[in-house]
């Protein structure tokens, strides 16, 4: 049924990186979700009346909200979409991201009245009236839930929304509190316990358990998310295959909403090579994983001596006393500058993230191994930090 509804009311589905197509994807959710959950609230709202059952007003009340997160759903896609303007550079997608969060909020507000509401019922236990009407209404109610959940997971994994992801948790949240509501409903016919207060705690509990879950995946990509290892290594791969690439260090990626990814890099070439023939790679580069991976790269070039014996076996040396230093650490941009007095052996070294020794003490360790080869070697040490979680790459 979910492919049908694509097809039918999403032209060109199959051009996700559109910002246009992705916000009739965004669309499509939201009304799905205002209709089916305006029809749980109204007959759940009915029922819980007449049965006097306080889980089931909660549930209704909760597909109010539902109703009203699609709402947002809706949007946030419309302004996601929006183009870049003079403000906003970039575009506005990450508003989707903004979407997903106050949809998750919302989930962890109602998890919180939920308490509220359930613990008033143990205190003040009033027995449910029950009807094969009641039971109906749950089973339908847990059915449509699970479509919805299936529905959004499906849209959220095909155009790589956060926002319908949470959507999507959203719905099964509800499938279990409803199953929850049938269950006490059940227990109090048969056997006469009034379980519906406690029933709602549980389900409360697992709600805004979901919520803080939610609320830290949805804000992570607005903090500044370290980017996917598939995209890097995807990345690095695309840029080792090119002839006349011989290693690339400092890759650095930006992501500013779904599909909207930008990258800088530096990339290493032989020093040697006619400067026209890198420059025409590192072009071909940036154009090729444009148009081939959507990804803005841009690119820095930097020449390596790769034709001077003392130079190849200093940059070797100071590679192994790094990474016996710690593995964790890589080593680029080796120039040796010789002197009379003295030589600086100049070169940058890339610390992953919460490394624990200050760079003044890295830089002595290093130092102090150098001086071991030759005391006249004077190292002048840039620390650079690692934004990717990779190391260094060099052939």
């Amino acid at each position: 049924m979910t492919n049908l509804l694509i097809k039918w009311f999403i032209r060109d589905h199959d051009q996700i990186h559109r910002p246009a197509v992705r916000e009739r994807y965004g669309r499509l959710a939201g009304l799905v979700g205002i209709a089916s959950n305006l029809f749980l609230f109204v007959i759940k709202l009915v029922i819980g009346t007449l049965a006097n059952s306080i889980a089931i007003l909660a549930d209704a009340v909760n597909n109010l909200s539902d109703a009203g997160s699609s709402v947002i759903t809706l949007v946030g896609f419309k302004l996601s979409s929006k183009p870049a303007d003079e403000k906003h550079p970039y575009g506005h997608a990450r508003a989707e991201y903004i979407t997903g969060f106050i949809v998750s909020v919302i989930i962890l507000l109602l998890g919180i009245e939920l308490i509220k509401s359930s613990v008033q019922k143990i205190l003040n236990p009033d027995p449910i009236r029950f009807n094969l009407y009641v039971v109906l209404v749950l089973v339908i109610a847990i059915l449509v839930k699970l479509w919805q959940s299936i529905f959004n997971k499906s849209l959220g994994k095909r155009i790589h929304s956060s926002a319908l992801e949470a959507t999507s948790m959203d719905s099964m949240n509800d499938v279990l509190a409803t199953s929850a509501v049938l269950l006490a409903t059940l227990v109090g016919k048969w056997t006469g316990l009034q379980v519906d207060g406690y029933m709602g705690v549980v389900v409360a509990l697992f709600i805004i358990y979901s919520g803080f879950r939610l609320v830290s995946e949805t804000l992570n990509p607005l903090l500044g998310l370290a980017p996917d290892a598939d995209l890097v290594e995807k990345i690095e791969k695309k840029i080792l295959s090119y002839e006349g690439v011989i290693g690339l260090h400092d890759l650095v990626v930006h992501n500013y909403g779904p599909d909207k990814c930008y990258a800088s890099v530096h990339v290493e070439v032989p020093a040697h090579q006619d400067l026209l023939i890198s420059h025409d790679i590192i072009d071909n580069i940036e154009r090729d994983m444009l148009n081939e991976n959507n990804i803005h790269l841009v690119i820095h070039m930097d020449p390596i001596v790769t034709d001077d014996e003392l130079t190849n076996t200093l940059r070797q040396q100071i590679g192994n006393i790094v990474t016996y230093i710690d593995p964790g650490l890589s080593m680029h941009d080796f120039r040796l500058v010789l002197g009379k007095t003295h030589s600086n052996l100049i070169f940058d070294i890339v610390i992953p993230t919460g490394y624990k020794t200050s760079d003044d003490e890295l830089r002595e360790r290093i130092q102090k191994e150098v001086r071991l080869i030759d005391p006249n070697y004077h190292c002048v040490i840039t620390i650079d930090r690692n934004y990717t979680c990779t190391t260094n790459v060099m052939e």
